[in-house]
């Protein structure tokens, strides 16, 4: 297989490629970014999806067996659509190009859980978004499927993945977990959909092996079971301070969310807001049985992925760290 990826200097992209060097798999990324990695570099060309144009010439160029759309503007913060047209005028210019691409068999396009935040849609199209970025991801479903694309196409929407080459993890969530900042609002109960990279790399690997029949023109979220959140807390904080997290009563979290947005007011930060104080005390997970079914569970737990994801913030990120290197390696 001759894989084209798009956006594989990104998080997900990053690891993906990671694996595809490993595994000898001939691949091209385009991104805007430069790749984060320099081994990485020699597959890479500087291409804005929003040059239509120049997508359209590497796809021919390069002759791809496959392609996988990851490229997009990740982010919640835009106000407006114009704002995402990455995601938007971007992904018609991609299956634009697959459409005029006679060599492509198999495309994945990526979109989002955002694209229905209640958590269990009822169908493939029963979107609710609550962003302009899942806005944006409902119109990256309705391009896929209104591209007449003749070969084979899935999308997937991953859940909150996480892992080693995360762009704002170590600078936001680890940062203030490392710190001793993070207070978890409560001992209720609250159910999240998160994903290790390494777990979602193998799913979307999977989906681009499976039997035609079985993924085409059909959604799959990529990820891991549901969890409560304490235990993902919880478990970055024992590798990364070796303590337990601090519990607090929820009217206190919610009142230093308030000190929080009154901060932002001001132009400064804080380590919590009400917007982030939400997404703590809210449920959301993601329907996975039909990915499990088709795939099997993933094959790294829990444990297993913050383990890796502690080493690598060792090497790229030693502040965020407090315990001591092990003496011995580490058994993954």
């Amino acid at each position: 297989m001759k894989l084209l990826v798009t956006g594989g200097s990104g998080f997900i992209g990053t690891n993906l490629i990671d694996r595809l060097l490993a595994e000898g798999v001939p691949h091209l990324n385009l991104d805007i970014a430069e790749p984060k990695k320099p081994a990485h570099r020699r597959c890479w060309r500087a291409v804005d999806i929003l040059d239509a144009s120049a997508v359209g010439a590497e796809l021919r160029s390069f002759a791809p067996d496959a392609l996988l759309h990851l490229a997009a503007r990740p982010d919640i913060a835009g106000a407006t659509l114009d704002e995402y047209k990455a995601n938007t005028d971007g992904t018609a210019n991609v299956l634009a190009a697959v459409h005029q691409t006679a060599t492509i068999d198999r495309v994945i396009v990526t979109s989002s859980q955002y694209v229905n935040q209640d958590g269990q849609p009822a169908h493939d199209e029963d979107y609710a978004p609550r962003t302009v970025y899942g806005e944006s991801k409902v119109i990256t479903e309705q391009l896929t499927r209104r591209a007449g694309l003749r070969c084979t196409w899935t999308i997937i929407r991953p859940t909150n993945v996480w892992g080693p080459w995360h762009t704002r993890y170590p600078f936001e969530f680890w940062r203030v977990l490392s710190r001793g900042w993070y207070v978890h609002p409560g001992r209720r109960k609250v159910v999240r959909s998160y994903g290790y990279v390494g777990n979602v790399v193998d799913q979307i690997l999977g989906l681009l092996g499976a039997e035609r029949s079985c993924v085409h023109g059909r959604v799959f979220y990529v990820g891991d079971p549901p969890i409560d959140l304490f235990e993902w807390v919880n478990g970055f904080s024992l590798n990364l301070t070796g303590h337990t997290v601090r519990i607090v009563p929820r009217p206190l979290v919610k009142a230093l969310a308030v000190v929080g947005e009154a901060f932002a007011a001001c132009g400064a930060t804080f380590p919590i807001t009400l917007a982030r104080y939400r997404s703590m005390t809210t449920s959301n997970s993601a329907p996975m049985s039909a990915t499990y079914e088709l795939l099997g569970l993933p094959s790294r737990s829990l444990e297993e992925g913050i383990a890796l994801t502690t080493r690598w913030l060792r090497e790229y990120h030693p502040a965020l760290v407090r315990l001591p290197v092990p003496s011995a390696p580490e058994q993954i």
